[in-house]
């Protein structure tokens, strides 16, 4: 990827992650043989709508690309995790753009629930006192 493509990654982070979610769509409509009418009328939408989300049109809307991507089988990662580098303003690797996030995806729900489960197994444990004896009632 050339310097003037990273570059502008960093200014419209939106933009770069429709394009890219444009061109996954459009490549795995292909793979399954559907025409773009087909895939349009199925997620209750204009073919030529469908034709903007699939040239990575910064005007389509994340939802729609979310919409076809559910229909599609493929993983949210191509959208969500370049999201979640861009708000943390980190830089996003893009060895990460051209290879299937859903592993990736994964790791991150496993991590959210594994933070929370230690959180609720913390709450949940009892603290007593140190030292402290509980008086036996015998």
């Amino acid at each position: 990827m050339s310097l003037e493509c990273v570059a502008s990654v960093a200014g419209e982070p939106l933009s770069f992650i429709k394009e890219q979610s444009g061109r996954r769509i459009e490549e795995a409509r292909k793979r399954e043989g559907l025409t773009q009418r087909v895939l349009a009328d199925e997620l209750g939408m204009g073919v030529r709508w469908l034709r903007e989300i699939e040239s990575g049109n910064p005007k389509a809307r994340l939802d729609d690309h979310l919409r076809c991507a559910y229909r599609l089988d493929l993983s949210t990662g191509h959208i969500l995790i370049p999201l979640m580098f861009f708000s943390q303003k980190m830089s996003f690797p893009m060895q990460l753009v051209f290879g299937d996030l859903r592993e990736l995806e994964r790791l991150c729900i496993e991590v959210v629930a594994q933070r929370n489960l230690d959180l609720l197994t913390t709450a949940l444990t009892p603290r007593w006192n140190n030292g402290m004896r509980v008086p036996s009632t015998a």
